[in-house]
């Protein structure tokens, strides 16, 4: 397959993925990611600071089918790269320094890198701790694996359950998306009344409750209203798709249960949605509105519903601490 070719400066890529944020609108410039302006890296051989990586310099990154793995991403030499569970897309963070970084070689480039069949908008830089500058996708910090012999090999695919090959969006290529069939799954799709929203694998819409928090992430949904509006809770992998896996986390509950948050809002179903594509809790109570895929409320009007208008409002819904079903 042919892919278009295009140079990426990393010092201007980081822009790009502001753009990312959406509606979300955390607009965090990355924390300690250091993401603004990066200095080019002075030394280009930074084996012995980051761990035996390839010599930083122009680097390039290929959409590329790898046997076993499916579309994923590889360099300028043909090898596949990887993303680590224990690093952070957001801000970017690496966490695989010393003895990590030598079987796990980070790629590092010197100002510019040059992408076919990636989103250049989605291609950064994370400053490691020995001053070079690690390329990102989507956010996420990429490496070699040296026990990868040549070209086209995927032996790093799913080791310590934490390493997996990154595909061209930066989310986990291959076996680590189909593991999530057994999971929970967020899909970007379209309810009646409503338009763009959140669902899960099996087409219910998904919520998010304005009394909860996102900066930190906070349910305050518990007992009879977690009855009426079940937190949607991570099992295993959590699949995305036509959602920026960047804004998707999870949150502890009181039970100890990891609830799932996009843009940092925790994300439920509704009991009184009977069908796939029904959105009958957007609006209710004023409190109650279907997630968009960039991880904030719909701003469609409410869904009308027999009686949603009382559900919401008067000394009842005081009385249950303002939510209404």
């Amino acid at each position: 397959m042919f892919h278009k070719r295009i140079v990426v400066p990393l010092a201007s890529a980081a822009a790009g993925l502001l753009a990312l944020s959406g509606c979300a609108g955390l607009g965090e410039s990355g924390g300690g990611a250091s993401n603004d302006d990066p200095a080019p890296v002075a030394d280009t051989s930074q084996a012995a600071g980051a761990g035996g990586g390839a010599p930083a310099g122009q680097v390039t990154l290929s959409a590329t089918e790898v046997d076993g793995v499916g579309e994923a991403v590889t360099d300028q030499d043909g090898f596949t790269l990887y993303r680590f569970d224990k690093d952070t897309a957001k801000p970017p963070v690496s966490n695989c320094a010393g003895s990590c970084a030598q079987t796990w070689p980070p790629v590092v480039a010197d100002g510019q890198v040059d992408v076919q069949g990636v989103d250049a908008n989605l291609v950064g830089s994370v400053r490691r701790t020995d001053g070079s500058e690690q390329v990102t996708i989507g956010g996420w910090p990429v490496y070699r694996y040296a026990e990868d012999g040549g070209p086209g090999e995927s032996s790093g695919q799913g080791v310590g359950g934490a390493w997996y090959a990154v595909n061209p969006t930066g989310g986990k290529a291959g076996a680590a998306q189909q593991d999530g069939a057994a999971g929970t799954t967020l899909i970007a799709d379209e309810a009646e009344g409503v338009g763009r929203i959140v669902t899960d694998a099996e087409g219910f819409s998904l919520y998010l409750f304005t009394d909860d928090t996102k900066e930190p992430s906070k349910s305050n949904c518990e007992g009879e209203c977690a009855q009426n509006w079940p937190p949607v809770i991570a099992e295993g992998t959590v699949d995305v798709r036509g959602v920026d896996e960047n804004l998707v986390s999870t949150v502890e509950r009181a039970d100890g249960s990891e609830q799932v948050t996009i843009g940092g809002w925790p994300v439920y179903r509704y009991a009184e949605d009977t069908e796939p594509g029904q959105a009958n809790g957007h609006g209710v109570g004023g409190k109650w509105y279907a997630m968009m895929p960039e991880g904030c409320k719909s701003e469609a009007p409410p869904v009308e519903e027999s009686g949603s208008e009382e559900s919401g409002s008067g000394s009842e819904s005081a009385e249950d601490g303002g939510y209404s079903y």
